[in-house]
């Protein structure tokens, strides 16, 4: 890449656009409580319809890595038709919101074309930031995390927003920010040219390189720790906090992802990738174990623990995405990265849907324990890529 100083536009059209278009996530779970109201949905379908959406963006992930569609076509270009397809959906959704069949087909969509945007993102930032990708990224994904932590803040204020007006709203967020970057944002200096046929040796290095299958296996047991722990909180909470309480402490334990993401970017230019991923997954890993002290503990405590898992389970997320994009064949960053995110959210899903389950039955303290699992697989995962750093310390 030129040595020539990036614009000072980049970094900031970046960020708001990946959390405008990632905001379509989002939508209809901060307006489920008044649908279920309104249309008698059991307490389930919440679930039902975040899993539709999940199991879409496995699949548009796994149709965009195995045919090459960031790295053959113009990102900028990738980006924006899946912003304002996503964004089409989300109207459709608002249209059709009374059949819950046809709302299960479109978050499906939703969760498809969102595959166009959060890995394609990154792809972008990638080609922009040679150096200092991970605060970059850190700022991306920081970005992110505020925008799932927002469906919380929303159902706290849900009785000043009408549900068809956040719909639409975000609907319109995500398509201004894919305009945004299309418009904004031309091909960085020195990118990679565009390939002109399907990378499978290239999305092999996931399993035969060493640096990058490192870094793909620490993301993995990241995610088998991540989103289940989100769905926990409110169960966490509830605990203590009921309503609106609960709903504002929810937002805050996740939102606090955020400076995990931001601040884990800044220290990463100094310290290195691994060395921060390693960190704070070795962090969210004790808060784990911690569990069955902090949830009896008092507020105090129980409220710094909190706190201190939702900074650090999702601080490590942009490193782990930093270090593959840094080690994957240049052609095909945009692949490797969609295939890591394919598998990580199937990954996800897995975890989940287990630890649903087994709260039915299970005390929180003995079950959440048992998420170490992944932070645990994952550190012993990342150990070539810590050593590799400190050599060069």
């Amino acid at each position: 890449m030129s040595a020539a100083p990036i614009p000072r536009h980049v970094l900031p059209v970046l960020v708001f656009a990946q959390f405008a278009g990632t905001s379509l996530w989002f939508a209809v779970n901060a307006v489920m409580p008044d649908l279920q109201r309104e249309l008698g949905w059991a307490t389930s379908a919440v679930g039902t319809l975040t899993s539709a959406l999940q199991f879409g963006f496995i699949a548009g992930t796994l149709v965009f890595a195995l045919l090459a569609i960031a790295d053959r076509f113009s990102p900028r270009g990738v980006f924006l038709v899946c912003a304002l397809a996503g964004a089409a959906c989300t109207v459709g959704a608002w249209w059709t919101v009374r059949d819950y069949h046809a709302l299960l087909a479109w978050r499906f969509a939703t969760g498809f074309f969102l595959a166009g945007i959060y890995p394609v993102g990154m792809k972008i930032a990638a080609q922009w930031y040679s150096r200092g990708l991970g605060g970059a990224l850190g700022l991306l994904i920081a970005a992110l995390v505020v925008g799932s932590a927002s469906a919380h803040a929303l159902r706290a204020l849900g009785d000043a927003l009408p549900w068809p007006t956040l719909m639409l709203g975000v609907a319109l967020l995500a398509a201004l920010g894919g305009v945004l970057l299309y418009a904004t944002l031309g091909d960085a200096p020195g990118a990679v040219a565009r390939v002109s046929t399907l990378q499978w040796r290239a999305l092999s290095t996931v399993w035969t390189d060493t640096r990058v299958r490192s870094s793909v296996l620490g993301y993995f047991g990241h995610m088998w720790e991540l989103y289940t722990m989100w769905v926990m909180v409110p169960l966490i909470l509830a605990t203590r906090l009921a309503g609106t309480e609960l709903s504002w402490a929810a937002f805050w334990v996740l939102g606090a992802g955020a400076i995990g993401c931001a601040g884990g970017g800044w220290v990463a230019q100094r310290w290195g990738s691994a060395r921060v991923a390693g960190t704070q997954l070795a962090l969210s890993g004790a808060c784990c174990l911690a569990t069955p002290l902090a949830i009896g503990a008092p507020d105090a405590l129980f409220y710094a623990w909190l706190v201190l898992w939702g900074i650090t389970v999702s601080g490590d997320s942009p490193q782990f995405s930093t270090l593959t994009a840094r080690n994957a064949p240049p052609q095909a960053v945009g692949s490797v990265l969609t295939l890591t995110n394919s598998i990580g959210f199937g990954i996800s899903i897995v975890s989940i849907l287990l630890f649903v389950w087994l709260a039915e039955s299970v005390a929180l303290g003995a079950l959440l324990p048992w998420l170490a699992i992944g932070p645990a697989l994952g550190l012993w995962a990342l150990r070539p890529l810590l050593a590799e750093e400190r050599a060069k310390a």
